[in-house]
């Protein structure tokens, strides 16, 4: 009776652990989605409006060109090709993403996050120092680094919403593939969203929080 009493409890358990499981708000897939009555000047969030299925090709799930270095002319000396839902309308409602990253010798994906994913690279040729920063502790310690130098056949993760990084160390072009969880991880790069924002962040608050010359803000500024 006791071992059946048991089975009866841990079932009722697990109905309701997945009732609640589906009761939380979706995440959105937009930095922000405000409310308007006339739909007229709506858009569709969260994913794209699907086709008939009767429609669907296999073509509809499918990209080509990867094979392709993507451009890394530009002054960071890195470049991305893009396989997301705009170009294989297939991923639509899948939530997954996918990157082709290229680097020149010396490239650097600058401080980034990804507010709505987290991040996979799986290094195919170069040498890559990549590491992400945890968010602020509650001990007034320093935020903890987590880096490690990645060589071809590694696979380092960077988890959703912190800050993160990359960079080729070698003497050679580097390459990688990226994925997401996300249909649209979004990205913020660190640099241009405080010091490259439209309109400027008020100087008062960044030579604040920065402790620094307000003409040190304005060189900052100029780079962005």
């Amino acid at each position: 009776m006791e071992a059946a009493g048991f089975l009866v409890m841990l079932a009722i358990l697990l109905v309701s652990s997945s009732s609640f499981s589906y009761a939380y708000d979706n995440n959105p897939l937009q930095d922000f989605c405000v409310a308007v009555p006339d739909t007229s000047a709506a858009v569709f969030v969260n994913g794209k409006i699907c086709k008939n299925p009767k429609q669907v090709t296999t073509d509809d799930f499918l990209a080509t060109g990867f094979n392709n270095p993507a451009s890394t002319n530009n002054s960071l000396g890195f470049g991305v090709k893009v396989a997301d839902v705009n170009l294989i309308p297939g991923l639509n409602t899948l939530g997954l993403t996918v990157l082709r990253v290229d680097f020149e010798p010396d490239g650097v994906v600058p401080p980034h996050t990804h507010p709505r994913a987290t991040e996979v690279i799986v290094v195919l040729e170069g040498t890559i120092y990549a590491g992400f920063v945890t968010s602020n502790p509650t001990d007034n310690t320093k935020n903890k680094l987590f880096a490690k130098i990645l060589k071809p056949g590694d696979v380092f993760v960077f988890p959703i919403g912190l800050v993160h990084f990359q960079r080729n160390v070698g003497e050679t072009k580097g390459k990688g593939i990226v994925a997401f969880n996300s249909q649209n991880p979004g990205v913020i790069t660190i640099g241009n969203a405080v010091f490259g924002t439209d309109p400027h962040i008020a100087p008062e608050v960044l030579t604040k929080s920065f402790q620094l010359d307000k003409k040190v803000i304005e060189y900052l500024r100029s780079k962005f």
